[in-house]
C-alpha cells in the first residue's frame, strides 16, 4: 500500500511564502515523476509543477502562472517532493495535491489527500 502525505499548507498574506511537502511511503520500488496540482473552487484541477529524475539529474517544468515564483524539488532518498511558493497572490488560493508515478508491483499514478493554501489580500 502506497500513501502520499502532504503538509505545509495554510493561510498567508499576499506576497508571502509557503513550502509544501509530500512524502511517499509504502512498498516503493521506484518513482519517476512527482508533481503538484491545484484546484481552486469552481475550477478544474491544473498542473502547477512537475519534476522527473533521470539518474542524478532532475528536470522540472512549471505552469506559466507560477514560473519564477514557485520551485519544485525532490529528495529521492526520502521519496519526498517539495514546492516552495514565493510571492503568493490570492489567485494561488486552492487545494494543492501531490501526484507521483510509482512502481510497486506495477506502475500506478498516486494522489495525496490535498492541502489547503489560502492567500489573503
Amino acid at each position: 500500500q502506497v500513501q502520499l502525505v502532504e503538509s505545509g499548507g495554510g493561510l498567508v498574506q499576499t506576497g508571502g511564502s509557503l513550502r509544501l511537502s509530500c512524502a511517499a511511503s509504502g512498498r516503493i520500488l521506484s518513482i519517476t515523476a512527482m508533481a503538484w496540482y491545484r484546484q481552486a473552487p469552481g475550477k478544474q484541477r491544473e498542473l502547477v509543477a512537475r519534476i522527473t529524475s533521470a539518474g542524478s539529474t532532475n528536470y522540472a517544468n512549471y505552469a506559466n502562472s507560477v514560473s519564477g515564483r514557485f520551485t519544485i524539488s525532490r529528495d529521492n532518498a526520502k521519496n519526498t517532493v517539495y514546492l516552495q511558493m514565493n510571492s503568493l497572490t490570492p489567485e494561488d488560493t486552492a487545494v494543492y495535491y501531490c501526484n507521483a508515478q510509482i512502481r510497486t508491483t506495477t506502475w500506478y499514478d498516486y494522489w495525496g489527500q490535498g492541502t489547503q493554501v489560502t492567500v489573503s489580500s
